[in-house]
């Protein structure tokens, strides 16, 4: 056990293995964007059970579904957790970012005066905070060493007890479709805002009569966007091509050609070929856009590739949504005489 004067003389924070029914719910709400960019713990050292000088320092980021993550997988082992300032953004998006960094970390470090607590000068950091971290500039301002833990939380009780080694499985990076369908969530309430701005407008084109919008028009749109936001995610690497605007627009196109196919096209006059072509611009764009916005959360894609993909996408996505408004209008207009 750490020394009681020392304790009162650094803080350490105090924490359990155990969520409650407030944490799950907190985590809850933040898949669901809900309070989602102030969902955070305070930055600092915490103990898991009874840890003293020889036990082992787990770093992660004060995001606090991360940091839940982490300690909920730590029952039964006495440990510290060193908690970064992120600004509560979890370890993966804050390495990118750069606030799971070298500089937080060493600053971190002296903060809270590690060198007091513990005997030895190792550092356990999740793998997927690793571009992050200068691991021999810490070492070489702190004098704490960096091991890079598993790449899931589940595997760092495993990882501890085999004297801090990591197997194959342990380093492997997996994206599963469940992975994927747990991100939907707030994508697309993302969209919400936009959406009923969206349908404001049809219904006011509608009032004073330069629009004919009705059912169709809202379950087309509704289907674009769970396309682009939920299946083109969760169907990931079964869609043909590597461009998320481009698996987005794809499956986009499907939908829409169904959605005109059973309203009658090209049979029925009322449902004209204008109308038919305005949708198959509109529409499989929404889903492009909305399943480029994904590469953020991806395993898949690198900052580089997200900035090539976003330059070669959202040009023909604004001018292709443009002209089929343009003929959507076209089509109410000629509708309406």
């Amino acid at each position: 056990m750490i020394d009681i004067s020392l304790s009162r003389e650094i803080k350490i924070l105090e924490t359990s293995t155990q969520l409650t029914m407030q944490d799950i719910f907190g985590t809850w709400k933040a898949r669901w964007g809900i309070n989602r960019m102030n969902y955070k713990v305070e930055p600092g050292l915490y103990r898991i059970g009874k840890p003293d000088s020889s036990s082992p320092v787990l770093v992660t980021a004060n995001y606090k579904m991360s940091f839940d993550t982490l300690r909920k997988e730590l029952s039964s082992l006495d440990a510290w957790i060193l908690v970064l300032d992120t600004k509560g953004i979890n370890v993966w998006c804050a390495a990118g970012k750069g606030t799971f960094g070298t500089r937080e970390l060493i600053d971190r470090l002296s903060i809270v005066q590690l060198e007091k607590v513990v005997s030895h000068r190792t550092l356990i950091l999740p793998q997927l905070g690793a571009s992050g971290v200068s691991a021999h500039e810490v070492q070489k301002d702190s004098g704490f060493k960096v091991l890079y833990g598993p790449v899931k939380a589940k595997d760092i009780k495993g990882f501890i007890q085999s004297g801090l080694k990591a197997s194959a499985e342990m380093r492997t990076v997996r994206f599963s479709a469940y992975d994927r369908l747990v991100l939907t969530p707030i994508e697309l309430v993302s969209t919400v805002k936009i959406s009923l701005m969206i349908f404001g407008v049809l219904f006011l084109l509608n009032l004073i009569g330069l629009g004919s919008f009705g059912l169709v028009d809202v379950y087309a749109y509704i289907g674009a966007v769970i396309f682009g936001c939920v299946l083109t995610p969760v169907l990931l690497p079964w869609i043909p091509g590597r461009a998320f605007a481009w698996k987005g627009w794809l499956l986009g196109f499907i939908w829409i050609v169904a959605v005109n196919l059973l309203n009658g096209w090209p049979y029925a006059p009322q449902y004209s070929l204008l109308r038919a072509l305005s949708y198959l611009l509109i529409m499989p764009s929404i889903s492009a856009f909305l399943a480029m916005n994904f590469t953020g959360s991806s395993t898949y894609t690198s900052f580089s590739g997200v900035l090539k993909e976003m330059k070669l996408a959202i040009p023909p996505i604004v001018i292709s949504i443009f002209l089929g408004i343009l003929l959507i209008l076209v089509s109410s207009f000629i509708t309406n005489k």
